[in-house]
């Protein structure tokens, strides 16, 4: 850290209550949004108040820095980048302060789709729906008047906001709405009539010019909204200020009117086999008042197929173009009489759309939605430096003028050799074009330069804007004067009013420099250099660091850079489980994106290669779980797991492991030696003293509670059964990879298994040289350790599948090792054997029902189970095989808890540091669990099981234990399940 910025930080945490960070790590996690752009900041601020909002404000103003706000940093123009103070609003200052009939006041940093949530228990919503609704704050969608899909029902922000609380460039803390005039002197607040007087003034002078160089589109985000806020006896600031980008004021609090939540929704989806007659059918759709109409065309159809099997069965493979139509209402049969016309006039009158499919459902119409919400995300899975960019991504026209518009368009890309995909809101005109282009390359800049300065003059030659919802930003910026002409001089001089010193996210909106938009674009990623050969000298222009893990190729590169900062992590939505940590404490730190950023910085040299050694990277890594719950859901698939064991690896292999993680790491010796000592160790487990000393000496929790130690292990019950021994017998053969916790904690779980598969003729083997998974010190980043272990069992697992054995584990986790993280370990062919010829348990035994080779003969079970799906079997990708397994069973009665992860995430939750933090992010599920109608739970994780008991008094089962039981296999289970089942 620097002089300034450490000076910078020390002021302002002497000013401020919230947390000021201005450390090279910290900072990366800021230099970058959801755009191409790459500006590291001089310091974030993330404040708690309004009153550290303007502390901030008047330091940045008496220093002259200048201030950028910023919600999610989901932005595609880079309106929230910047070399001042980022002030992120979305840590603290995220507050539904009070919910009133047909309004609610909020903080900015509230996520709009936790907003609606609240309100859906009122029947209303926030209408305006931006395709970032799951992460996006509502300062931001606010700052940017966002819009979306619903723009023909609902409309953009601006519609629905009635007042703003903000703080001006000088710190003044206001309440601007719809200002009556002549304005009402307040001596409370004489900036207050200055302000509302200096735009009075202005605004009638140039009313004419205001509305004469409005463009046709039905929606424009560009410029300042000079025309909605000028009335006739008014001036409504709060419109003004909507859609300004941070560049006029900061938003502290806003009210913002609601709308009725429609009853019933229908949705159409209407193919056509040329973009042309879908632009065409726009047209004949509009009458019938639908309230959204989107178009994608074949790259979107395409990547939907490849991404999503029940789409590739939904969407026909000779598909051009699709339109999703979709009408709303109270009625339920109007909805659907409605979709009917859509489809019967646009397929049979008009013959415009050769197949169509009507969805009333709302499961059905949720998965015809997903196609219109996700595609677009998953263009980053590209690999390589072409990829489809945003920069001309928000044009708007007429809709009118769409048929000619998009032939026209098509030309310009094809006089540029650029191909591009295209999503759109075609009802209202709103176009959303990713070009595809290597900006890593002076040709591709140049290209994406001259390819927009092109396709906006044709944008203005039918009346269109650069800008319909995603703000002008640092690329569409040098494009506003020549879209407004002299109304630019007026805009110039409102920010003049609101803003003198040009101290408010400078060069947004208002900015004269042409090439804006091809400056400070992210760098490009290189290899690192690696220790050299003797005799060598490393290239200086490549970052000196020196990689833990086994990358072939241009893996780690490609991995880096298909984060292209989307956000989508940082979604709180019930339907997604990335990312936990997160959830349970909202921080950009916390977010998978983050991660990226940090290695993005190391591979780009923007941050120093010992940085990935150093305790503030460290910090940020540690707040990976391992759950590999955001490469399962990131759109574009990045590995942020592998990442951040490589970040761990790289601390680790300088500094080695402090005391409690090197426990935590052994936790595999930890069990064997409390299994050796059981009679005396589990005694103090209930000790507090014992308790509170293995906090103090090993970092362990006090509260947690922790499982009692088996006197005998599986190890040695399999021994004294022969398991030990390779099978003579015919028919199929499995091997069981045995874990910590089935071994010293629960080997009932291991007879379960053993039980349950002989009774259905597979024959199983228990190698006596096997180690335990590792996974806990992957988890940690001690991988030279956990590399000897995988090395080991990889080479004995190997030898047992070319003798046809097949590898099974209890353990989700283990399974997931032998799935993932042992190939990510070793260059070994070896662990790809073993990684493609072993499963959990019960995704081998569901496999085995659905061929019907699995035994039926279960015997009643009369209760109710409360089922959670741990993260590492979500991220094996099989389903939910324990849950379909439980269901087989007679009477047995299965209430899914799909709550997201427990929160436990392996050893993290036994850390005293992360106890409250574990908890925090398995609350929902706990809650679920203590529902009266359940009296167990089940699961077939051990350290999901170890937090569902934690705060519940009922006990939580493997789906094998419960098998075993109906079976008649384990009858000494009952003292469990039949008094639960009463």
């Amino acid at each position: 850290m620097d002089e300034q910025r450490a000076r910078i930080q020390d002021d302002l945490r002497g000013l401020l209550a919230g947390d000021v960070r201005a450390d090279d790590v910290f900072l990366q996690l800021y230099a970058t949004d959801a755009s191409l752009y790459q500006i590291r900041p001089l310091a974030v601020v993330m404040p708690r108040s309004a009153d550290d909002v303007i502390a901030a404000v008047k330091y940045a103003a008496a220093q002259q820095i200048p201030l950028h706000a910023r919600g999610a940093g989901t932005g595609l123009a880079g309106e929230s980048l910047g070399p001042g103070l980022v002030l992120d609003f979305s840590k603290h200052m995220r507050k539904i302060i009070r919910v009133e009939e047909d309004s609610v006041r909020v903080q900015p940093g509230v996520v709009l789709e936790r907003l609606n949530s609240q309100l859906q228990r009122d029947g209303r919503l926030f209408g305006p729906d931006p395709a970032t609704i799951q992460t996006t704050t509502m300062g931001s969608v606010v700052a940017i008047d966002a819009a979306g899909s619903h723009w023909l029902r609902y409309g953009s922000a601006r519609r629905h906001v009635r007042s703003l609380q903000v703080v001006l460039a000088d710190g003044t803390l206001l309440e601007l709405g719809n200002e009556p005039l002549p304005a009402v002197v307040d001596p409370a607040f004489p900036q207050k009539h200055a302000l509302i007087e200096q735009l009075r003034l202005l605004l009638w002078r140039e009313s004419e010019l205001i509305h004469a160089r409005q463009p046709d589109s039905r929606l424009n985000r560009s410029g300042y909204a000079l025309a909605e806020a000028l009335q006739p006896d008014s001036i409504d600031v709060a419109k003004l200020l909507t859609g300004s980008e941070g560049t006029l004021a900061l938003i502290t609090e806003m009210t913002l009117a609601t709308v009725p939540r429609p009853r019933y929704r229908g949705v159409a989806l209407l193919f056509f086999d040329r973009l042309e007659s879908a632009s065409r059918a726009v047209l004949e759709i509009l009458p019938f008042q639908p309230s959204a109409c989107d178009l994608m065309d074949r790259r979107h159809l395409s990547l939907a197929r490849e991404n999503e099997p029940r789409f590739d069965r939904l969407i026909p493979t000779d598909a051009e173009a699709l339109l999703l139509v979709e009408q709303q209402g109270d009625d339920a049969a109007q909805v659907r009489d409605n979709l009917r016309r859509v489809v019967d006039h646009v397929r049979t009158s008009k013959h415009l759309a050769f197949e169509a499919r009507q969805a009333l459902d709302m499961a059905e119409v949720d998965l015809f939605w997903r196609l219109a919400q996700q595609v677009t995300p998953t263009l980053h899975r590209m690999r390589g430096s072409i990829r489809a960019v945003p920069f001309i991504e928000d044009i708007a026209v007429p809709p009118e003028s769409l048929p000619t518009f998009l032939i026209d368009m098509q030309n310009v890309l094809k006089r540029h050799h650029v191909t591009a995909a295209l999503f759109g809101h075609a009802g209202h005109g709103q176009l959303h074009v990713r070009p595809f282009l290597d900006l890593q390359e002076a040709d591709g800049v140049l290209r994406m330069q001259r390819l927009a300065g092109d396709l906006y003059e044709l944008v203005f030659s039918v009346g269109g804007t650069i800008s319909g919802e995603h703000g002008d930003g640092l690329s569409r910026t040098p494009f506003v004067q020549r879209q407004f002409g002299p109304l630019y001089d007026v805009f110039k001089q409102v920010k003049q009013i609101f803003d003198p010193h040009n101290l408010l996210n400078p060069g947004k909106v208002i900015g004269d420099d042409p090439d804006l938009m091809t400056k400070n674009l992210r760098p490009p990623i290189t290899s690192p250099a690696l220790s050299p050969p003797e005799g060598e000298t490393v290239d200086p222009q490549r970052p000196a660091y020196e990689l833990q893990l086994h990358w072939p190729g241009t893996l780690l590169e490609d991995t880096v850079a298909s984060c292209n900062g989307c956000g989508a992590c940082r979604s709180q939505a019930p339907n997604l489980r990335m990312c936990p940590i997160f959830r349970a404490a909202p921080a950009e730190a916390a977010s998978p994106r983050a991660k990226a950023n940090l290695m993005r910085g190391l591979l780009t040299g923007d941050l120093a290669a010992d940085a990935a050694t150093g305790d503030d990277f460290k910090e940020i890594a540690d707040l990976c779980v391992h759950c590999h719950q955001c490469h399962s859901e990131c759109p574009a698939g990045v590995d942020i797991p592998r990442l951040m064991l490589e970040a761990k690896a790289a601390h680790v292999a300088s500094h080695g492991l402090n005391f409690s993680e090197w426990v935590l790491a052994h936790v595999d010796l930890v069990s064997r030696i409390g299994s050796a000592l059981a009679p005396l160790a589990n005694p103090l487990l209930n000790s507090r003293r014992a308790r509170w000393l293995g906090e103090k000496l090993f970092g362990v929790a006090q509260g947690r509670k922790l499982p009692r130690f088996a006197g005998r292990s599986f190890m040695y019950r399999a021994r004294r059964r022969k398991l030990t021994r390779p099978t003579r017998r015919s028919g199929p053969k499995v091997l069981y990879f045995v874990d910590t916790f089935a071994n010293y904690h629960d080997p009932q779980l291991g007879d379960a298994l053993v039980a349950v598969l002989e009774h259905n003729a597979v024959a199983v083997y228990v190698h006596p040289e096997q180690r335990a998974s590792g996974m806990p010190l992957i988890a940690v980043g001690a991988v030279e350790a956990a590399r000897k272990i995988a090395r080991h069992n990889v080479r004995l697992l190997a030898d047992a599948i070319r003798q046809g054995y097949h590898i099974i584990a209890t353990e989700p986790s283990a399974a997931l090792c032998l799935a993932c993280e042992y190939a990510n370990l070793l260059d070994d062919e070896d662990a790809l054997l073993v990684a493609q010829n072993s499963s959990e348990a019960c995704a081998y035994l569901w496999r085995m029902h659905r061929s019907g080779k699995l035994a039926l003969d279960f015997s009643p079970l009369s209760m109710t189970l409360g089922y959670h799906l741990p993260c590492h079997e979500k991220a094996l990708q099989v389903g939910n095989p324990g849950e379909n397994l439980l269901r087989l069973i007679p009477g047995l009665r299965v209430a899914s808890l799909d709550k997201g992860c427990s929160g436990m995430a392996g050893v993290y939750g036994l850390q005293r540091a992360n106890y409250r933090t574990s908890l925090r992010a398995g609350l929902d599920l706990m809650n679920s669990l203590r529902q009266g109608g359940l009296q167990a739970g089940s699961t077939e994780c051990s350290a999901c099981k170890l937090q569902m008991e934690q705060a519940v008094d009922k006990p939580t089962m493997h789906p094998l234990k419960i098998m075993a039981y109906a079976y008649g296999l384990m009858p000494q289970l009952s003292g469990v399940l039949a008094q639960r089942g009463r």
